[in-house]
């Protein structure tokens, strides 16, 4: 794939993940409209997804049970997007395929010209808006960072909030980043983060990305250019919830032995997508490729992510922040900041809080 196309492919996959499908107002679907949908969708499979024997079954699945009448009561474009999603997972055990209605949808091509400078600017606000998916940045007690990251966007968007981030953490002694509502999103984004947390000139080998219908691989390097540079100790939360992108970040660290992961095994999906068009402007969200991490030569799919500290996704903040605050008490070397540490540990391990003061210290 050229450099171009890979550029408007990444744009419009990261763009078309982070807008929720909506059912257009169109007439209802008749017999031979779902009979049409179900055969574009089996060719579209057959010449596409990443397991070429797994879309064959999959696809006379599907194309069998339209026989059947069992698709008879989608009488909308949205009942039927939604009904051969789950079919088309519960069928491949493949959590990335998905499918919805996106009135006028185009799928890509080849010969697709770069995005106008209006729909560049439209993406960036719409990426601004929702924070570059930075859900929330924090100072916690005991100087520890944590930020919580939600999806990776595109890097043309989203690059110089993740650095921008990542200033703000430079003075923490360890950090948290918490995966356990990542949905995924953009390999290069997972990249560009990770970058951060190797030095200068250390330039890593991540992942190698095979996609079928181009028949071509491409690799992902961390990016030297990035300047803020992290090397305090990281923790990694995740749960079931995580998926791809956010899976595909927090295996790496793991890997490259540079996060500590604690949470839950996540989702177990490392198959990127690309959308296609299947008729009454339902897009379907087929795996086209295959995630090889460099290191282990493998990758997540089905088994997904194993923490190195399992807990409940719902304690893992406590868990990772009572760790880091641990380590930092035991290899304290003033006596002053040591008790202030095992203060903070005490209350961290009660799930105690301190609240704030809004009064002038003279009237307390």
């Amino acid at each position: 794939m050229s450099c171009k196309k890979k550029f408007v492919a990444g744009l419009m996959l990261s763009m078309l993940l982070s807008i929720p499908a909506f059912a257009a107002d169109v007439a209802p679907l008749t017999e031979s409209d779902r009979a049409a949908i179900v055969q574009t969708l089996k060719a579209k499979m057959n010449a596409n997804y990443i397991e070429p024997a797994v879309a064959e079954r999959v696809g006379l699945a599907i194309a069998s049970k339209q026989a059947k009448g069992g698709y008879a009561s989608a009488a909308s474009a949205q009942a039927l997007s939604e009904a051969l999603a789950k079919d088309l997972r519960e069928f491949s055990g493949d959590k990335h395929f998905g499918a919805g209605v996106f009135e006028g949808f185009r799928e890509f091509s080849g010969t697709s010209d770069l995005p106008s400078r209006a729909k560049m600017e439209e993406w960036r606000e719409r990426s601004a808006r929702r924070g570059y998916e930075i859900q929330k940045i924090e100072r916690l007690p005991g100087n520890v960072g944590y930020i919580e990251l939600r999806a990776f966007g595109g890097p043309e968007f989203v690059a110089q909030a993740y650095t921008a981030a990542m200033l703000l953490m430079a003075g923490t002694d360890a950090l948290i980043i918490d995966l356990r509502r990542n949905g995924g999103g953009s390999p290069a984004s997972v990249a560009y983060l990770m970058s951060h947390f190797f030095p200068l000139g250390d330039e890593r080998h991540l992942i190698d990305i095979y996609n079928r219908p181009e028949n071509t691989t491409q690799q992902y390097w961390t990016v030297p250019t990035v300047a803020q540079r992290y090397d305090k100790p990281v923790y990694v939360l995740t749960s079931a919830r995580t998926f791809s992108g956010g899976e595909d970040f927090a295996y790496g660290m793991q890997v490259q032995k540079r996060g500590t992961l604690i949470g839950e095994t996540t989702g177990g999906g490392s198959n990127p997508v690309g959308w296609y068009s299947v008729g009454n402007d339902i897009a379907v969200a087929i795996p086209t490729s295959r995630t090889t991490n460099f290191v282990t030569k493998t990758n997540w799919e089905h088994v997904g992510v194993k923490p190195d500290i399992a807990v409940p996704a719902a304690q893992a903040l406590q868990t990772a922040h009572v760790a880091i605050l641990r380590n930092l008490a035991l290899s304290a070397k003033d006596d002053k900041e040591r008790t202030e540490l095992q203060r903070h540990l005490a209350m961290a391990e009660k799930g105690e809080t301190e609240k704030p003061v809004y009064i002038l210290r003279g009237e307390r």
